[in-house]
């Protein structure tokens, strides 16, 4: 394999959750492969540079190498490589904010079982047995409202 479609390699880099999400930011100009603006039918070589755009941060990535299949999260660094994360004007190029590469972990709170359960409860997801009155009502005033007419 020497090639393969641009949609298809940075659906299955997973770079986009569907295909059809890489065709569209292909077709809506958000990718650019060695600093021209690709359509989804191109096709990638290893070595190619692929800029992304996702609105406000503009991504760099190098091919290493190529596949067809989608990869699990842990596999993706042997097929890609990313150069730069930044912020820029897309069509000027002009740079305004440069970090690195790979963000820092979040840290997120753990959520147990009564937490859980406390805020399904709050917004009525579980256990409430006033759940269907509402439409029923709505529905009775609809009727009544119709026949009065």
């Amino acid at each position: 394999m020497e090639t393969i479609r641009i949609d298809k390699y940075l659906w299955a880099v997973r770079l986009f959750k569907t295909r059809s999400e890489a065709a569209d930011a292909c077709k809506n100009n958000r990718v650019k492969m060695n600093g021209v603006e690709v359509k989804a039918s191109r096709d990638v070589k290893v070595g190619d540079v692929i800029t992304l755009r996702k609105l406000p941060v503009i991504y760099t990535y190098k091919v290493l190498a190529l596949i067809e299949n989608r990869q699990p999260a842990k596999n993706v660094p042997l097929y890609i490589s990313p150069r730069r994360k930044n912020w820029r004007n897309w069509r000027s190029g002009t740079s305004a904010f440069l970090c690195s590469a790979t963000p820092a972990p979040a840290v997120l709170p753990k959520k147990t079982a009564a937490t859980s359960t406390a805020s399904s409860r709050r917004w009525g997801r579980r256990n409430n047995k006033k759940r269907g009155l509402l439409p029923l009502f709505l529905l009775v005033m609809l009727f009544f409202n119709h026949q009065f007419l």
